[in-house]
C-alpha cells in the first residue's frame, strides 16, 4: 500500500508542477488540489509536500524548459540586480523563485527591503515619480503565529518587482520558506552580480 501511495504522491507532485509551470499558479496548495482533481483523486488524500512539488517543478523545467528557461532566469536575475542597485539604501536581498531557479514567465522578482520607517520605501518611490501598488500578505511565522507583511509592487523594464518590507530589528530574521518552513534564502547585490558573472556550466 505504501508503494502505491508513494506512486500517487509522485503523480500528484508531477501534475502540480506542470500546473505551476504552465498556468502561473503560485500557490502550492491550490496546485496540489487541482492536480488531485485532474487525476480523479480525493483532495483529502495525503498530498505531496511543497518540497516534493518543487523538486518535480525543477525536473519539469529541466526536461521542458531548456535554453529558454535558462535565458528567462538570467533575464529575471539581471532585472533583479538592476532593481537592487536602484534600491541600495534599503539593503535589498533577492528571495524566492528567481533566486531558487524555479522562476517562470509568470514570476515576480521578489526582494526583501529593510527600513526602520515603514513609509520610507513608499516615500523613496514617490520622490522619484515611480508608480506602485501596495498589497498585504499573511504568512505563518516560525512560531506558528500569523504575520502580515506589507508589499510594494512596481513595474520595471517589463518585469514585475515586489518589495517585501522588512521593518525594524524583528525583520532581520528571514520569514519561513513556503517550501520547507526554514528561513528563506537571501542573496545580496554583490553575490548576485558574482553569480551572473559566472559562466553557466
Amino acid at each position: 500500500m505504501s508503494r502505491r501511495n508513494n506512486r500517487i504522491r509522485q503523480e500528484v507532485a508531477a501534475e502540480a508542477a506542470r500546473i505551476m509551470a504552465t498556468e502561473g499558479q503560485r500557490s502550492y496548495f491550490a496546485a496540489k488540489q487541482k492536480a488531485a482533481g485532474h487525476l480523479g483523486l480525493s483532495s483529502r488524500m495525503s498530498l505531496p509536500s511543497n518540497a516534493e512539488v518543487e523538486q518535480a517543478l525543477r525536473e519539469w523545467q529541466a526536461l521542458y524548459g531548456g535554453e529558454e528557461h535558462a535565458s528567462l532566469l538570467e533575464e529575471l536575475r539581471r532585472g533583479a540586480l538592476s532593481a537592487m542597485r536602484f534600491l541600495a539604501p534599503f539593503r535589498p536581498r533577492l528571495v524566492g523563485p528567481v533566486l531558487e531557479g524555479t522562476a517562470d514567465e509568470f514570476s515576480r522578482i521578489s526582494l526583501h527591503v529593510f527600513a526602520d520607517d515603514p513609509d520610507a520605501v513608499v516615500h523613496f518611490l514617490l520622490d522619484r515619480g515611480l508608480p506602485f501598488e501596495q498589497e498585504s500578505r499573511r504568512i505563518r511565522w516560525h512560531d506558528g503565529s500569523f504575520r502580515d507583511l506589507e508589499v510594494v509592487v512596481i513595474e520595471a523594464g517589463g518585469q514585475t518587482v515586489e518589495l517585501i518590507l522588512m521593518i525594524g530589528r524583528e525583520a532581520l530574521q528571514a520569514p519561513p520558506s513556503p517550501i520547507d518552513g526554514r528561513a528563506q534564502k537571501r542573496m545580496g547585490t554583490s553575490e548576485l552580480a558574482k553569480l551572473l558573472a559566472t559562466p553557466a556550466s
